[in-house]
């Protein structure tokens, strides 16, 4: 591994905007895989196998945060050198901790599936899905390197490949009408093949050690951390389960395919940022201007992307779903889509600084923010699912969204990033372009050829907003991170 103090400040900023760049670029590349791949599916599976996909990823996803108790995490964020030792009793520690884990669920398996009244093609994808988990777990400890090392290009490659191999095996055994058990062989192959490219990237020789002295470095960093997965966890996969009680597969499949649609801005643009921005304000932790500005930049190019994204997704979709005869049976999904729009917003503006506060080792805040979120998340959902159905569970997801002020609040206090910038003026351009965007709707005819008119307009107005409010410093921006990409020296 590279020597820790050779990672200058410089260095961390031109590694993390050649990384943002960089995995932005795979996002984009794997997104339009996967959102291809998702139109075809949306057309040739209903909404009970989407519901019956979504449960079950939620059991093995509520299984999976307690597969290494936030040791990844703490040897990303420790501010030494991992050694040897610390790498193979984290990697001795998951193991065991991933065989109970498989052990519980196999074991509970045909209870899950009798509960949410799930086929046999359901129990065939928890094991499919518990097997997934165990292979990604031999995957950890080459992240990890690469992580800290900020060496995002070295992770783009083998990402690349599990998606294409998972999204060409899921689409070609869903139009060939195998249902469920598209997703059984696709989550399969994925994790082979993922498993293999990392290692063949990153090598590590496998070994086990146990050091008693390093998991309690480890632990003081990583079960803080974990304990706020854990909750996030509780919170999403946890109510997803819930929700299949109250609503049903279906249901679930509704607002599963809402919160896809949605989701899909911050995949692009903020899932991107945030992998790159954990190690690097880890790296910065103690330069307190440099880390200011970063987070001011961060929160801005999620902002500036996901804000208009979600607009535009908005706005467009209720004639995407009315133009494409089998999207049809989606239009029950619209309303969902709107207010789940509104949760996702907030978290483009928030969940950077939950990352922001967990770099920096205020874990503790992190997890009172966590614990708000999750009281305030089954106080409401269920609550308004039981009385509304799909769209008042919905509803209570933007309630949730809005307590988001709090950790603005909160981050604000350890960290002086500039909410105008980051935040604002991406909000305002965004309101513009919505508002612009539903006045030319009335005057144009439902077609194809009048959402390209309205994805045109409303890439013109929200330009020409943000620029106006930025001014050219914008562009220089741009060409500085276009320089640092290719500055090798």
């Amino acid at each position: 591994m590279e020597p820790e103090s050779e990672i200058t400040v410089e260095s961390v900023k031109q590694k993390s905007v050649r990384g943002v760049v960089v995995l932005t670029g795979r996002t984009f590349l794997l997104q339009i895989i996967a959102l291809v791949a998702q139109l075809f599916l949306f057309a040739y599976l209903g909404q009970y196998e989407f519901g019956v996909f979504a449960i079950v990823s939620s059991v093995v996803s509520f299984l999976t945060y307690f597969s290494d108790i936030g040791l990844a995490a703490a040897l990303i964020q420790k501010k030494e050198q991992p050694n040897e030792t610390d790498l193979r009793t984290t990697f001795a520690v998951q193991q065991g901790i991933i065989l109970i884990l498989l052990s519980i669920l196999f074991m509970f398996s045909g209870k899950i599936t009798a509960h949410y009244s799930l086929s046999k093609d359901g129990l065939w994808l928890i094991y499919a899905l518990g097997t997934s988990l165990f292979l990604s777990s031999l995957k950890s400890i080459p992240s990890v390197l690469l992580e800290r090392k900020l060496e995002f290009v070295k992770l783009v490659f083998p990402q690349i490949v599990e998606t294409v191999v998972y999204n060409v095996t899921l689409v070609f055994l869903a139009m060939n009408g195998f249902g469920i058990t598209s997703f059984t062989v696709a989550v399969v192959l994925r994790s082979l093949i993922g498993l293999i490219m990392i290692y063949w990237i990153q090598p590590w020789r496998i070994g086990l050690s146990f050091s008693l002295k390093s998991l309690k470095e480890l632990f003081k960093f990583g079960i803080p951390y974990q304990i706020n997965t854990l909750l996030a966890t509780f919170k999403d996969d946890g109510m997803t389960l819930v929700l299949g009680g109250i609503l049903g597969p279906a249901g679930v499949g509704i607002l599963s395919f809402a919160q896809k649609i949605a989701r899909y801005p911050l995949t692009f643009f903020m899932d991107t940022v945030t992998k790159v921005t954990f190690p690097a304000f880890s790296r910065l932790q103690d330069k307190g201007k440099d880390l200011e500005r970063s987070v001011t930049r961060s929160i801005f190019f999620i902002c500036l992307l996901v804000f208009p994204s979600l607009v535009g997704i908005i706005v467009l979709m209720p004639w995407i779903v009315e133009l494409v005869p089998k999207y049809s049976k989606w239009s029950v999904a619209l309303i969902p889509l709107t207010f789940v729009s509104i949760n996702f917003a907030f978290a483009a503006g928030t969940t950077q600084l939950t990352n922001l506060l967990n770099a920096i080792g205020k874990i503790k805040i992190t997890f009172y923010l966590m614990i708000m979120w999750t009281v305030l998340t089954w106080a409401f959902v269920p609550y308004l699912a039981i009385k509304f159905g799909v769209n008042g569970a919905s509803i209570g997801y933007s309630l949730v969204g809005l307590s988001s002020i709090v950790a603005i609040y909160l981050a604000k206090k350890y960290v002086n990033f500039s909410i105008f910038d980051s935040m604002v003026k991406p909000l305002i351009a965004s309101l513009i372009m919505f508002l612009c965007l539903i006045f030319i709707k009335r005057y144009l005819a439902v077609n194809f050829y009048s959402i390209g008119i309205l994805t045109l307009a409303g890439v013109i107005t929200y330009t020409v907003s943000i620029v106006t409010m930025i001014g050219v410093s914008l562009i220089e921006d741009a060409k500085k991170s276009f320089n640092t990409i290719f500055n090798r020296s």
